[in-house]
């Protein structure tokens, strides 16, 4: 009796799959009925050579004497399974090799990401190149807990972020990033930075950290404040132009800000010859490179965790660890090499 929501009549078999046990047990019918192979590739939908080698795989070998055997679904299913348990790729990376020691110590010591170690060692000659896995390799390894290292080591792996549509509710502080130069989106050109305040705990009265990046040399910079406000900024944009004096103007030729209270001043800096433009509200993903370098920060200064258990040098410390990291973009050069560079060449003008 018909059901309304069920049928007999098999889905029709998609080739390019493997056979199974219906089409085996139809291969083994039809050969014994006298079918070609090309006829039985026709029935079960499949390519003649599939038919020919699967007969091969399940028909035992002819001893010389008697009747030769026939072709047996049991049999050919039971060499599918023997070939498919050898059907895996070689280990290619000793899981106790110098470069996986040597990685698992920069991740915890420094904070580097897979692909800072893979580069920096392939550009260095640190190891031999067979001894290197791609990147991609080493996630994988992570992911199937084949390393002595642990997700929570890189707390970058559990989550992204997405972008979303810049608000305009909120009224700037100052000039609009509309206004910005187009030079400094194409990052060719040295002293554009990008800004924010990075906080340990929401409260109150808590010390936040001042931090700043080059848009093209990716160098970061940190600074301590004793509390998230229009005072803490004024004192570290002092200490910035303290450390680079005269030259600061051409140290800073820019500076994109996020649009946040602490920064309702910022725009009085343009008195040092530095133009000040501002991200619209909650666009985070228009101050890139600052909100990833703080990313990285978030590994020596998590959330949550109060910034009164650091000290002024602690918080420059972790700046210059990020800075001897090495970066892709930069094809695999350090922050700090290109940075120092960059200075040289101002500080030997006249």
């Amino acid at each position: 009796m018909d059901k309304t929501h069920s049928t007999t009549i098999p889905a029709e078999r998609k080739r390019g799959q493997h056979l199974g046990a219906e089409e085996r047990g139809a291969i083994q019918h039809l050969k014994k009925l006298g079918y070609s192979n090309r006829s039985i590739a026709v029935e079960i939908n499949c390519s003649p050579s599939t038919v020919g080698y699967e007969l091969l795989r399940g028909t035992p070998a002819y001893c010389g004497h008697g009747r030769r055997p026939g072709y047996s679904a049991k049999r050919g299913a039971a060499a599918y399974k023997a070939n498919r348990s050898n059907c895996r790729r070689p280990i290619t990376v000793p899981r106790e090799s110098a470069f996986l020691r040597w990685m698992a110590e920069q991740v915890r010591v420094h904070k580097w990401s897979f692909d800072a170690c893979v580069g920096y060692a392939r550009l260095h000659n640190l190891f031999a190149s067979k001894e290197i896995p791609c990147t991609k390799t080493l996630y994988n390894l992570l992911w199937g807990g084949e390393l002595c290292l642990t997700l929570f080591e890189l707390p970058e792996v559990l989550g992204r972020r997405k972008r979303g549509k810049p608000h305009a509710s909120k009224r700037l502080n100052g000039k609009s990033l509309e206004e910005r130069p187009a030079e400094v989106d194409e990052r060719n050109t040295f002293g554009h930075w990008e800004s924010d305040t990075v906080l340990g705990k929401k409260k109150k009265g808590e010390p936040a950290v001042f931090t700043i990046v080059e848009r093209l040399t990716g160098c970061y910079l940190s600074i301590r404040m004793d509390e998230k406000n229009t005072a803490g900024v004024a004192g570290a944009m002092e200490q910035l132009h303290a450390r680079f004096g005269k030259r600061f103007s051409e140290v800073f030729r820019t500076i994109t800000t996020d649009n946040g209270n602490e920064f309702t001043a910022f725009s009085a800096f343009e008195s040092l010859g530095t133009k000040v433009f501002f991200a619209h509200p909650y666009s985070a993903w228009e101050r890139p490179i600052n909100e990833r370098s703080n990313r990285i920060l978030r590994r020596y200064i998590p959330k949550g965790t109060s910034i009164q258990k650091y000290s002024d040098d602690e918080i420059l410390m972790f700046a210059d660890e990020i800075n001897a990291l090495p970066r892709k973009r930069l094809h695999y050069h350090t922050p700090e090499e290109l940075f120092d560079a960059h200075l040289d060449c101002i500080y030997a003008l006249r």
